[in-house]
């Protein structure tokens, strides 16, 4: 730790030592010191950050939130390694590790907080989740994240500044996230992620070596080449006209996916969602570029790794220059790092009486992700179903895993029918798990009683069920849930945030 006070903060209450724990009140500020560590599947980066957090309001119910952020090393961008088509080469990923934490003049010991993400292809590769094992071993401190498209496209949203934008002037937002082998586009209303669309169009479909020989070739560059009659293979050298017309013809199929109505049959078989639910662009107040791509599009490199990237970029670029209104192309905040720059805001929130806990043998937990969906009086059965399900669709998942606590604005006054109707949607949304494996349930407003009651025990529900009531959480937050303290039995919790960079300005 590295404030005056010499504070732990790993747990909602390790902030604490025995006599301050009686004046939380007492804390008004403290530091951390954060690292991000990106794993994609085209490249690899760290950055190492100062949080300073102070303290908002007073008691259990005190948020911590970053006043200042300051970025103290950017590690250079490494290519991804692969030790074969299946495997990323954990060894070379370590030691990159360690480089990064020794250039940055920081040992882990001295790291409070941090997280690590691996997105893309290399989510794919037989050896990415004890990577994520190994971080969330070596130190519990670490939110570990693996992230699939939709859960990518969440990140970048909120990595490249979009959301921010978009809250801040209450107005619709495009974030491009174009990465190595798709690219992500998510749709932002007022604040809120409205839409997450992603489609097989990126830098590193075709990759070659110093020789210009093609190295890898994805399926996608070979149905989009095979459309213009032209094929391509690995051991071949790929001529600058075969590389300018791939990226001119991702440039266009990039471009008819981000601007709503009807799509060519092309864009279409790429997507690996639905389409984009605007007309056109005019529906859209600003574009966001984020991802490795974007550095070519804001025009801030003209490094190559081996791959289409700098060519498409460019070429999205002057398409942006001739189809964009004035000013409506936004700088992100973070480019190529917009994934995620650490963890470290937190929020100390307490539960009180009218939570639901079926048994205490599950608590205390840490680092559960929150699915974060809104429901209304108003809503079916089947369309409360919907909502929770495009809320845990956010992470690439069907159903709501017991790793995962389902979070939910519940707007309208509750009635019995109410909560029924929304127990019963929770029931049919929850994953197949033992009776051991808990559901973790979190609202906004003072039901949790009365929704883990009848999920337990009228829908009997053979599971442990912990509903807490009256916590604020938002998409991309974690949570740790104490033990109930005291004669009221009042619940402690943790909401920790992914910290992002909000700066952005016109460009």
């Amino acid at each position: 730790m590295h404030d005056d006070d010499d504070l732990d903060h790993s747990h909602v209450f390790d902030l604490l030592n025995d006599e301050e724990a009686e004046d939380i009140e007492g804390i008004e500020k403290f530091t951390l010191y954060s690292v991000g560590i990106d794993i994609g599947s085209s490249t690899t980066h760290t950055i190492f950050s100062r949080l300073v957090l102070r303290r908002e309001g007073a008691g259990l119910s005190a948020k911590f939130v970053v006043t200042n952020r300051d970025v103290l090393y950017r590690s250079p961008i490494m290519l991804t390694p692969y030790s074969s088509g299946t495997a990323i080469d954990t060894d070379s990923v370590q030691e990159f590790i360690e480089r990064s934490y020794n250039e940055a003049g920081f040992t882990p010991d001295d790291v409070d907080t941090g997280a690590v993400v691996i997105t893309g292809e290399a989510l794919k590769k037989e050896n990415a989740q004890p990577i994520l094992e190994y971080f969330s071993e070596e130190s519990g401190r670490f939110i570990c994240a693996s992230a699939g498209p939709m859960h990518e496209a969440l990140l970048a949203a909120f990595g490249s500044g979009a959301v921010a934008i978009s809250k801040t002037h209450a107005n619709t937002v495009l974030d491009v996230d174009m990465g190595g082998g798709t690219t992500k586009i998510s749709l932002i209303r007022n604040g809120e992620i409205a839409q997450m669309v992603a489609i097989e169009v990126g830098a590193r479909l075709i990759a070659y070596d110093d020789d210009m020989t093609i190295t890898r070739v994805e399926q996608p560059a070979r149905t989009i080449l095979g459309s213009l009659g032209q094929t391509v293979e690995v051991g071949e050298k790929l001529t600058d006209e075969k590389r300018e017309i791939f990226a001119a013809k991702m440039t266009d199929i990039l471009f008819d996916a981000i601007s709503g109505g009807e799509m060519d049959s092309l864009t279409e078989s790429l997507l690996l969602t639905d389409s984009l639910d605007i007309d056109s662009l005019e529906d859209v107040d600003h574009v966001v570029f984020s991802g490795g791509v974007s550095e070519y599009v804001y025009d801030r490199t003209n490094e190559s790794y081996g791959d289409v990237g700098p060519w498409f970029g460019k070429l999205v670029r002057e398409r942006c220059q001739q189809t964009l209104r004035p000013g409506m192309l936004v700088m992100p905040a973070e480019g190529i790092r917009a994934t995620v720059i650490g963890a470290g805001e937190y929020t100390l929130q307490a539960s009180g009486s009218t939570s639901y806990i079926s048994t205490h043998d599950v608590l205390p937990v840490r680092g559960i992700q929150v699915a974060r969906a809104f429901i209304n009086k108003e809503q079916t059965a089947e369309e409360m179903e919907a909502a929770l399900a495009t809320g845990v669709g956010k992470y690439d998942l069907a159903k709501l895993p017991s790793t995962m606590a389902l979070a939910m604005s519940i707007a309208g006054q509750p009635d019995y029918w109410y909560i029924r109707r929304l127990a019963e949607s929770i029931v049919k949304t929850v994953g197949d798990e033992p009776p051991e494996a808990p559901v973790f349930v979190v609202v906004d407003v003072d039901v949790a009683k009365s929704l883990g009651g009848i999920i337990r025990e009228e829908l009997h529900l053979d599971r442990a069920v912990i509903a807490i009531d009256g916590i604020e959480v938002g998409d991309l937050d974690y949570v740790d849930v104490g033990k109930p303290m005291g004669a009221s039995e009042v619940i402690p919790v943790t909401v920790k945030s992914l910290v992002f960079s909000i700066r952005s300005q016109s460009g």
